[in-house]
């Protein structure tokens, strides 16, 4: 899931270059108001989950860089304005998650995650299903993207993860 993620986040970026800055930002409808605010929620949900995860499993040390990043405030938080420091950030993550996926061990997926939620709510979950969450999370808001660049008549690939699902 880490390697389709990164994948498809280079599929989406590559897309979302060929739009005009106004096309970029343009409010849309979506959740997340236009495609550079729904890229910019991905990757606020992502640090909001990695710190979680890096608060919790110490001992994943390649979660290290995202340690030192700052918690955004809100979902909706608008991290970047332009697309290049985004994708930039957005990329270094993904390489990040691939290291921490390299990481995990079989008991950590066993055990409980615990964290507070944005209201600072304590949960406690298993922490195969977080990270299942967690992938599953921007695959929903790309679909948004997709559907937003298709109304664009922008180019972005093919999205099937079975296409990246080695033969046996």
């Amino acid at each position: 899931m880490a390697s389709y993620n990164q994948w498809m986040n280079q599929s989406i970026y590559k897309a979302a270059a060929e739009l005009s800055y106004a096309d970029l930002v343009e409010e849309k409808g979506a959740f997340f108001g236009s495609v550079l605010g729904t890229l910019n929620h991905n990757l606020a949900g992502d640090i909001i989950w990695l710190k979680r995860f890096a608060d919790h499993f110490i001992e994943l040390s390649s979660l290290d860089l995202v340690r030192t990043i700052q918690r955004p405030a809100a979902l909706n938080t608008q991290l970047f304005s332009e697309l290049a420091p985004l994708q930039g950030q957005r990329f270094e993550l993904d390489e990040l998650i691939i290291a921490m996926m390299n990481e995990v061990s079989d008991e950590m997926l066993a055990s409980a995650l615990v964290y507070k939620n944005m209201k600072g709510i304590e949960h406690s979950q298993r922490f195969a299903f977080t990270l299942q969450h967690f992938f599953n999370h921007q695959t929903h808001h790309r679909g948004q993207i997709t559907t937003l660049l298709s109304q664009m008549g922008t180019d972005f690939g093919t999205t099937d993860l079975i296409t990246t699902i080695p033969s046996m």
